[in-house]
Protein backbone atom coordinates (compact mmCIF):
# COMPACT_ATOMS: atom_id res chain seq x y z
CA UNK A 1 0.00 0.00 0.00
CA UNK A 2 2.82 2.54 0.95
CA UNK A 3 4.56 1.45 -2.39
CA UNK A 4 1.42 2.12 -4.57
CA UNK A 5 2.08 5.77 -2.49
CA UNK A 6 5.34 5.86 -3.83
CA UNK A 7 6.59 5.21 -0.13
CA UNK A 8 9.64 2.65 -0.25
CA UNK A 9 9.37 0.43 3.37
CA UNK A 10 11.84 -2.47 4.06
CA UNK A 11 9.92 -5.59 5.73
CA UNK A 12 12.41 -5.09 8.89
CA UNK A 13 11.08 -1.31 9.31
CA UNK A 14 7.39 -2.77 8.87
CA UNK A 15 8.35 -5.59 11.61
CA UNK A 16 9.76 -3.37 14.17
CA UNK A 17 6.32 -0.94 13.77
CA UNK A 18 4.10 -4.02 14.76
CA UNK A 19 6.59 -4.95 17.64
CA UNK A 20 6.37 -1.51 18.98
CA UNK A 21 2.25 -1.08 18.39
CA UNK A 22 1.07 -4.28 18.42
CA UNK A 23 1.02 -4.38 22.27
CA UNK A 24 -0.95 -0.65 21.98
CA UNK A 25 -3.43 -1.54 19.62
CA UNK A 26 -4.56 -4.96 21.63
CA UNK A 27 -4.82 -2.79 24.58
CA UNK A 28 -7.81 -0.80 22.73
CA UNK A 29 -9.24 -3.23 21.05
CA UNK A 30 -9.88 -5.53 23.79
CA UNK A 31 -11.86 -3.09 25.78
CA UNK A 32 -14.54 -3.89 23.41
CA UNK A 33 -13.90 -7.49 23.31
CA UNK A 34 -15.00 -8.21 26.65
CA UNK A 35 -13.70 -10.80 29.42
CA UNK A 36 -12.19 -14.04 27.44
CA UNK A 37 -11.41 -16.82 29.60
CA UNK A 38 -8.64 -19.23 28.31
CA UNK A 39 -11.21 -22.91 28.18
CA UNK A 40 -13.42 -22.91 25.11
CA UNK A 41 -14.74 -25.12 22.72
CA UNK A 42 -16.92 -26.36 19.58
CA UNK A 43 -20.18 -27.08 19.49
CA UNK A 44 -21.58 -28.60 16.12
CA UNK A 45 -25.18 -29.32 15.27
CA UNK A 46 -27.70 -29.69 11.87
CA UNK A 47 -29.98 -26.75 11.52
CA UNK A 48 -32.30 -26.25 9.22
CA UNK A 49 -32.45 -22.63 7.37
CA UNK A 50 -35.22 -22.08 4.54
CA UNK A 51 -35.67 -25.55 3.97
CA UNK A 52 -32.45 -26.60 3.37
CA UNK A 53 -30.34 -28.36 5.98
CA UNK A 54 -26.40 -26.71 7.53
CA UNK A 55 -24.49 -27.23 9.62
CA UNK A 56 -23.69 -24.71 12.40
CA UNK A 57 -20.76 -24.84 13.76
CA UNK A 58 -20.10 -22.47 17.02
CA UNK A 59 -17.10 -22.12 19.89
CA UNK A 60 -17.52 -20.81 23.27
CA UNK A 61 -15.97 -20.52 25.76
CA UNK A 62 -16.60 -21.80 29.61
CA UNK A 63 -19.21 -19.25 30.58
CA UNK A 64 -20.52 -20.19 26.86
CA UNK A 65 -20.45 -16.53 25.34
CA UNK A 66 -19.99 -17.03 21.93
CA UNK A 67 -16.51 -16.48 20.82
CA UNK A 68 -17.42 -17.43 16.88
CA UNK A 69 -19.65 -19.25 14.49
CA UNK A 70 -19.48 -20.58 11.27
CA UNK A 71 -22.77 -21.69 9.53
CA UNK A 72 -21.80 -24.50 6.47
CA UNK A 73 -24.22 -26.39 3.48
CA UNK A 74 -25.10 -30.06 4.36
CA UNK A 75 -22.93 -31.28 1.21
CA UNK A 76 -19.74 -29.01 1.26
CA UNK A 77 -18.98 -30.68 4.95
CA UNK A 78 -19.68 -33.93 3.13
CA UNK A 79 -17.18 -33.24 0.39
CA UNK A 80 -14.91 -32.06 2.52
CA UNK A 81 -14.86 -35.08 5.06
CA UNK A 82 -14.91 -37.68 2.17
CA UNK A 83 -11.94 -40.07 2.66
CA UNK A 84 -12.29 -41.09 -1.28
CA UNK A 85 -12.21 -37.34 -2.24
CA UNK A 86 -8.56 -37.19 -0.61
Amino acid sequence: MMQERGINVSPSAIFSWVQRYAPEIEKRVRLYQGPRSGSWRVDETCVRVRGTWKYLFRSVDKHGRLIAFMLVDFEIKAIAWNPSTA
